[in-house]
């Protein structure tokens, strides 16, 4: 972890805050390439890009912003399968706080102002045995894991939606079954990545799936959703220093994915997810916006500009 403060402590902190690891690729993906406007490669958008362009947007040591501190907190296992023991967990463990904390993720120059929610599980499903030769003398558990997958699928919270999210996400992400070729598989396990909305309840969707069947359930990791809300001042002057630096509008959006930003809710700190324009993120062809960069980071300047005239406006007051 790695953090790095301009400012008076005293003062009002907003914090830009990041992660520098990547989920698997292969060998090639790790090389990056331009095509045009894009750069290609493993984590230019999730987030190597934005954090690049976090740091630029630091304000000097010898040029601070009057009356605001600014923090940028950097970290290396977002993406990991951990519940609790994440760095940005330690950062405000150790004692990190501000009045906003921004999270490079990638939004396509909007602002995340809400995040569904993670319940990652791992679903293991009995069945009997047999030989291969004589498939219908067995239960297959593969099948019935799968067949307890797409029940899963088609359960009452799967199908609700809400202002900023047309569906929660759903995915089968691992399966482990069967130990012989020539033999009906007895037990079988999945790990399912569910995504839920902000107003759902996990306990309740949890409740939904034990429904389905016998299954043994285990929580791998939860992270709660993020509804930060579009009345913060904090959140209008973000949009408004993305919209000058963006053709189109830079609305408030939902993001299906989650991220760090929780990390800061726990805590009690707004935070919200803003990243430059991109697509492919855990994809074979991840790509950022290189002419999105400098937008990005124009953005994030202009907002530090409009947050101290916002905190001495306050002081005044």
């Amino acid at each position: 972890m790695l953090t790095a403060g301009v400012g008076d402590p005293a003062d009002p902190t907003v914090i830009f805050h990041g992660h520098m690891d990547v989920v698997p690729a292969g060998p090639g993906q790790f090389i990056p390439r331009i095509e045009g406007d894009r750069l290609i490669g493993r984590g230019a958008y999730d987030m190597k890009a934005a954090l690049a362009a976090m740091m630029l947007a630091l304000p000097s040591p010898a040029d601070p912003i009057p009356g605001l501190r600014v923090v940028l907190g950097i970290v290396s296992d977002e993406e990991s399968e951990e519940d609790w023991e994440r760095g940005s967990n330690h950062l405000v463990g150790a004692g990190l706080r501000g009045e906003f904390a921004v999270t490079g993720e990638p939004t396509d120059m909007h602002v995340g102002v809400a995040a569904k929610g993670i319940l990652a599980l791992r679903i293991g499903i009995a069945g009997r045995a047999a030989h291969g030769s004589t498939p219908w003398l067995g239960d297959n558990a593969i099948i019935r894991a799968v067949e307890f997958f797409r029940g899963l699928e088609s359960l009452p919270f799967a199908r609700e939606s809400s202002e900023l999210f047309d569906r929660p996400s759903i995915n089968l992400g691992r399966i482990w079954g069967g130990d012989a070729l020539n033999k009906v598989p007895d037990f079988c396990a999945i790990d399912v990545d569910i995504r839920y909305l902000p107003h759902q309840d996990p306990e309740t969707v949890l409740a939904q799936i034990r429904e389905l069947g016998p299954a043994r359930i285990e929580t791998i990791f939860a992270i709660p959703a993020i509804d930060s809300g579009i009345d913060s001042p904090w959140v209008t002057a973000l949009i408004a220093a993305a919209e000058s630096n963006h053709e189109g509008p830079s609305v408030s959006v939902g993001r299906d994915g989650a991220s760090d930003a929780v990390s800061f809710i726990r805590v009690g700190i707004p935070a919200v997810e803003f990243g430059p324009a991109g697509a492919g993120h855990h994809g074979p062809d991840e790509w950022v916006s290189i002419r999105s960069l400098s937008a990005y980071r124009r953005a994030l300047e202009e907002f530090l500009a409009r947050t101290a005239t916002m905190v001495r406006s306050r002081n005044d007051d």
